[in-house]
């Protein structure tokens, strides 16, 4: 079989990433990040980033090679995969690109459009009035103009909720609407896809669990560092989930079995907007529903061998 680009889709916590560790063992192939996390050398335990040992097992790319304080957009993580999959292909190997961020997969299959330059005057107001109104009322505001923006982005983030604002305010066009008018990076008989949505409940304690995990193997920590660091909170690395809940614990003004609640419950919705995401934007690729490896794994051939 010619070597192909395989794309492994699924919410935190899903399994994804020893879903896509087992594929690469079985082709001799190699894996790329697609988890915008996943990027920051920073966020090693939080982001649940494979261990040396599980990168040792096959050639892994984007995992933890950009430093917290150069915050990375879609479109640069878009550049380095394209080098990076032409690398592998190079090599004639198979890729195996794996995460939970849709905007990177959609913007692989489906393009990535270059949005005009926003004004600084535009850029200005919007940051102002997201001060002046508060983020409840802004996301309201965008919502009347991009619902998809409005419900896809994150609370507290908001540095994406201005960004959607100002592109709509600048051109008239919802930023939703832009990033569905590029044209496909991939060849559509270039790649394969799955998406893991294994059932709700099981997903969920499967969140819990490894928080708390996180916590043994030195999140607050690596917390306390990236603090430190004292970078601008509107940074993506910043806005991970576990950062804002445990660095108030660190501040005192929560205790440990409170802040592990309130990522926990973060964590939770986190997975329920990217399972939300993916039935919306990917619902012609195949389902595996298992939450264990040996059932993703045979779904996964049932679809045809790989």
């Amino acid at each position: 079989m010619a070597p192909r680009i395989w794309l492994i889709a699924g919410p935190t916590a899903s399994g994804k990433s020893a879903l896509a560790l087992r594929l690469a063992d079985h082709l001799g192939g190699e894996i790329v990040n697609a988890d915008s996390m996943q990027l920051y050398r920073d966020l090693s335990v939080l982001s649940a980033r494979p261990t040396d040992a599980e990168m040792a097992r096959a050639p892994h790319h984007l995992f933890g090679t950009v430093d917290a304080a150069d915050g990375w957009s879609v479109g640069r993580w878009l550049r380095a995969a394209v080098e990076v999959l032409a690398d592998i292909a190079e090599r004639n190997r198979s890729a195996i690109v794996v995460g939970g961020a849709g905007l990177y997969f959609r913007a692989l299959t489906e393009g990535l459009a270059e949005i005009p330059q926003v004004p600084a005057a535009v850029r200005r107001e919007a940051a102002a009035d997201f001060d002046l109104m508060g983020e409840s009322a802004f996301r309201g505001r965008l919502a009347v103009h991009d619902p998809a923006a409005a419900i896809r982005i994150a609370p507290g983030d908001r540095q994406r909720l201005v960004r959607a604002w100002e592109v709509q305010a600048a051109t008239g066009t919802p930023l939703s609407d832009w990033q569905n008018t590029g044209a496909a990076v991939l060849a559509p008989d270039a790649w394969r896809a799955v998406a893991l949505e294994p059932p709700r409940a099981e997903l969920y304690a499967r969140c819990d669990a490894r928080l708390a995990g996180m916590i043994d193997a030195g999140a607050l920590e690596e917390v306390a560092a990236l603090v430190a660091r004292d970078l601008d909170p509107d940074l993506p690395a910043l806005k991970a989930v576990g950062v804002r809940e445990f660095s108030a614990h660190l501040r005192g003004e929560t205790t440990l079995a409170e802040a592990l609640a309130l990522a926990r419950q973060e964590t939770r919705r986190y997975a329920k907007r990217q399972s939300t995401w993916m039935r919306g934007q990917m619902g012609g690729w195949p389902r595996l529903d298992a939450l264990d490896l040996d059932g993703q794994w045979g779904q996964f051939l049932a679809l045809g061998s790989p």
